[in-house]
């Protein structure tokens, strides 16, 4: 009796170290084998494509990646996702940290966690073919539109505009039905439906609609309770606005800075740098 009852008392303080065990399984991981896995969206520039002469991946989700690695010390593995496998990868161990165009949401912080300091703020834009007379998001009810599967876009455009949702399992899959007439508008992250359209195939498409769809915080994603991890790239995020690295980067990949990055490089101009040690 007296050792089941001081299992019984002990159970929660096992509980709590094998969770705060588990919080450094990543970064020791990590450390172990000199490298981190980075899952990343090669679906399109700005954000990730591979270059057609080395076959490497480049852009501006890569370039993350790749600084990521220089300031913990270890060499980087990046490995393409799509949004229906991306979480599973992560919590599969497959990467050990996303950085796939996933905006915040409280449904996906149910499931995982994040730094808490967002790297950019990045909305949705409709690519619509000239001429189709929609003008606005509200013009979309009751009319199919093409979004990815898992995208954050697909609650605002039904329950605030009633859109018909295709979703697809990747953007090039929804882009190849909205050419084919088989949606009006294709509903993506802004920056990309940007490039998009600067290429001569997609001259007879547009963004007409005014504003972004629901601007949301671009954050980092790690697996949940992995506590030390988050506030290791949190402090190394942070460090990267009180820089301006992350302004700059922006603007060489093509990733316009969004208002909200400069306000954040604003508000951590004057922090001290992050040591190398960190």
């Amino acid at each position: 009796m007296k050792l089941k009852t001081l299992g019984l008392l002990l159970a929660p303080w096992l509980a709590l170290h094998a969770a705060s065990g588990s919080a450094d399984a990543t970064l020791d991981k990590i450390n172990e084998r000199h490298r981190i896995s980075v899952g990343v969206m090669l679906t399109g520039l700005p954000f990730g494509t591979l270059d057609p002469k080395t076959r490497e991946p480049v852009g501006y989700n890569v370039e993350l990646a790749n600084e990521l690695g220089k300031r913990l010390g270890v060499e980087v593995e990046t490995v393409s996702v799509l949004p229906p496998n991306r979480v599973q990868f992560l919590q599969q161990g497959k990467v050990d940290v996303l950085i796939a165009n996933m905006q915040f949401t409280d449904e996906r912080a149910q499931i995982l966690d994040y730094p808490p300091t967002p790297y950019e703020q990045v909305g949705g834009a409709a690519v619509i073919r000239k001429g189709a007379g929609i003008t606005q998001w509200a013009d979309l009810a009751g009319k199919p539109v093409c979004v990815s599967q898992g995208s954050n876009f697909i609650e605002p455009l039904v329950q605030q505009y009633g859109a018909q949702i295709k979703a697809f399992r990747s953007q090039s899959e929804s882009l190849l039905s909205l050419r084919g007439n088989g949606c009006v508008a294709a509903v993506h992250v802004a920056p990309t439906m940007r490039a998009l359209l600067k290429q001569g195939e997609w001259a007879d498409y547009e963004t007409p609609l005014p504003n972004e769809l629901i601007p949301s915080n671009s954050v980092m994603w790690v697996r949940k309770g992995e506590h030390d991890f988050q506030a290791r790239l949190d402090a190394i995020i942070r460090d990267w606005h009180r820089s301006g690295w992350l302004i700059e980067l922006g603007k060489r990949t093509g990733m316009e800075p969004s208002p909200a990055l400069y306000a954040l490089h604003d508000k951590f101009r004057d922090a001290a740098p992050l040591q190398a040690a960190q």
